[in-house]
C-alpha cells in the first residue's frame, strides 16, 4: 500500500523509474556528497585553518545534517526533482574569510552570529526573487546553447575536482596545475581502481555502476589498512604508503554508531539586527549573486543531464527556486552558511534518478548519517574514493558540448566562456558570469540585440558593476 502511495506521489511510472532506482540513486548522490558533513564544520569553525571563528565544530556538523537532510526533503516533496542541497562549497570559503572578519573590524561581538545574520537575509531576498518569478525569468532567459554549454562546464568542472580530489591533478609552481608524477601511490591505485571498475560496469549497462566503483574503492582501502595494521610500520607495504593521503585520512572507524553533537551553540544564535547594518550590506549582495548563479548553474546542468528541459524551460522552476530560497534561511537559523543545490545530484541521475523520491532518500541519509558519523566519515573523508563518481558524471555531461550550436558564434563564444570559465575559475558562479557578459555583448556586436531577452542585459550590467565595485572590494 504504502508503495503504490510512493509510486503515485512522485509519478515513478511516468519517469519510467521504480524505487530500487531511486534510492539507489539517492545513495550515490549522497556518498558523493558526504564529504560536507566534514569539511564544513572544519572550515566554518576555523580548524582546517587553525583560526578559529568562535563556531561550534560539533555544532555546525549538526547544522549541517540538518539542515542537508531537511533543504533535500523540501526540494523532493515540494519541487519533486532529484537534487539534493546541503552547505555550499564556496561560500562557506566567502563567509570565513570576508563576511566574518568584516564583521570583526566593525566591532561587532561575535562576528560569526553576524554573518550568519548576512547569510539569513540573503535567503529571505533569494525567497523574494522566488515568489515573483525573477529567478525563473533568468532561467527561461538563457539560450539553449548556453544551457548545453552549462551542462558541459558543470561536467568538465566536477570532473576536474574528482582528479584533483584524488591527486591525479596537483598544483604546479610553473604551470598552475600538472599530472601527478606518482601515478602508482596508494591513493591513485584506489582511486583509478574505482574508476575503472564502475567505467567497465557502466559500459556492460550494469545498474548502479557508480555505486558499485565506491564500493570496490572502499573495499580495496580496507583491505590495504587491515594489510598495514598486520605488516606494522617497518613493512614494504609502510614504505610505499608513506606521506600519502590514505596513511593521514584513512582508518578503520572505532564503532559505527555515535550520538549526534549538540545543536544549542549555533541554533538560532544569528545576529540579523547588526547584519543590516551598511557596512554589511555589499556581503548580502554577494551572497545574493553567488547562490544565484551556482544555483541556477545546478539546476540547468542536473536537468539537461536527466532530460527535464522542454522547449527550453524547465517545468516547476518556480518551486524549484523556492526550495532553494527556504533552505538558505533554514540554514542559517541551524547555524551554518548558506544551503543550496548540489551538482552531485548528476552523480544520481546518472544512476537513473528522475524525481523527488531521490532527494527524498538522500534527506533520510543526511539523518542516519547523524548516528552513523564513524562509518560516512570512513568513505566521505578519504576522497580518492567517491573521485571516481564525480569523473564518470562530468564526462557524461560533457556529451552536451556537441549539442551547441558552434556554426553561431554568437551562441558558441559565449558557451564556451562558459564551459572554459567554470573549471579555470573553480567557480559555477564566476563561469557564468563571463559567459552572461559576452552573451549581450557578441549578440549586439553582431547586429541581432533583439534575440537577447531584457533579464540578460540587465544581468550583463549588474554583473559588470559586481565585478568593478563589489568583487574588487572584497577579493
Amino acid at each position: 500500500m504504502f508503495a503504490q502511495f510512493i509510486t503515485r506521489f512522485f509519478a515513478l511510472k511516468e519517469n519510467n523509474t521504480t524505487i530500487r532506482i531511486e534510492a539507489l540513486a539517492g545513495l550515490t548522490t549522497f556518498l558523493t556528497m558526504a564529504y560536507i558533513i566534514f569539511v564544513q564544520p572544519a572550515i566554518l569553525s576555523g580548524r582546517m585553518f587553525d583560526k578559529p571563528t568562535g563556531m561550534d565544530f560539533g555544532a555546525v556538523a549538526t547544522a549541517t545534517c540538518l539542515s542537508a537532510a531537511i533543504a533535500s526533503a523540501i526540494m523532493g516533496l515540494y519541487a519533486r526533482y532529484p537534487v539534493a542541497q546541503a552547505p555550499g562549497m564556496g561560500q562557506n570559503f566567502f563567509f570565513v574569510f570576508s563576511a566574518v572578519p568584516a564583521a570583526a573590524a566593525a566591532g561587532f561581538e561575535n562576528a560569526w552570529a553576524v554573518a550568519l545574520g548576512v547569510v539569513f537575509i540573503s535567503g529571505i531576498l533569494f525567497l523574494g526573487f522566488s515568489l515573483i518569478g525573477l529567478r525563473e525569468a533568468v532561467l527561461n532567459a538563457i539560450s539553449p546553447s548556453m544551457k548545453f554549454g552549462i551542462a558541459a562546464g558543470i561536467g568538465l568542472f566536477i570532473a576536474f575536482i574528482g582528479l584533483q580530489s584524488a591527486g591525479v591533478i596537483v598544483k604546479d609552481p610553473g604551470t598552475a596545475v600538472s599530472l601527478c608524477p606518482h601515478l602508482f601511490s596508494p591513493d591513485l591505485v584506489i582511486f583509478f581502481f574505482g574508476l575503472f571498475l564502475a567505467a567497465v560496469l557502466q559500459t556492460r549497462r550494469v545498474s548502479g555502476a557508480i555505486l558499485w566503483g565506491i564500493g570496490g574503492a572502499t573495499l580495496l582501502a580496507i583491505v590495504l589498512r587491515l594489510g598495514l595494521n598486520a605488516a606494522g610500520n617497518e613493512s614494504a607495504l609502510a614504505t610505499w604508503m608513506k606521506d600519502s593521503a590514505f596513511a593521514k585520512r584513512f582508518d578503520l572507524p572505532h564503532g559505527l554508531v555515535a550520538l549526534p553533537p549538540s545543536l544549542a551553540p549555533t541554533f538560532l544564535k544569528l545576529d540579523v539586527r547588526s547584519a543590516l547594518a551598511p557596512v554589511m550590506w555589499p556581503f548580502i549582495i554577494v551572497f545574493l549573486f553567488m547562490v544565484l548563479f551556482d544555483t541556477v548553474g545546478t539546476l540547468v546542468g542536473v536537468a539537461e543531464q536527466a532530460g527535464f528541459i522542454k522547449d527550453n524551460r524547465l517545468p516547476r522552476a518556480k518551486e524549484a527556486f523556492t526550495s532553494d530560497a527556504l533552505a538558505t534561511t533554514l540554514g542559517a537559523c541551524l547555524g551554518t552558511s548558506t544551503v543550496t543545490s548540489y551538482i552531485e545530484s548528476a552523480a544520481g541521475v546518472a544512476q537513473g534518478g528522475r524525481t523527488g523520491l531521490t532527494a527524498v532518500v538522500v534527506a533520510i541519509l543526511f539523518l542516519v548519517a547523524l548516528f552513523f558519523s564513524p562509518l560516512i566519515e570512513m568513505i566521505g573523508n578519504y576522497p580518492p574514493i567517491t573521485a571516481s563518481a564525480l569523473v564518470l558524471v562530468g564526462a557524461m555531461m560533457s556529451r552536451n558540448i556537441a549539442r551547441v550550436e558552434w556554426d553561431d558564434p554568437s551562441e558558441s563564444i559565449p558557451a564556451f566562456l562558459i564551459m572554459l570559465g567554470m573549471p579555470l575559475t573553480y567557480s559555477i558562479g564566476h563561469g557564468l558570469a563571463l559567459g552572461f557578459i559576452a552573451y549581450p555583448i557578441v549578440k549586439l556586436a553582431a547586429g541581432r540585440g533583439r534575440e537577447v531577452s531584457w533579464v540578460l542585459y540587465v544581468l550583463a550590467v549588474l554583473l559588470v558593476v559586481y565585478f568593478l565595485l563589489v568583487r574588487g572590494r572584497l577579493g
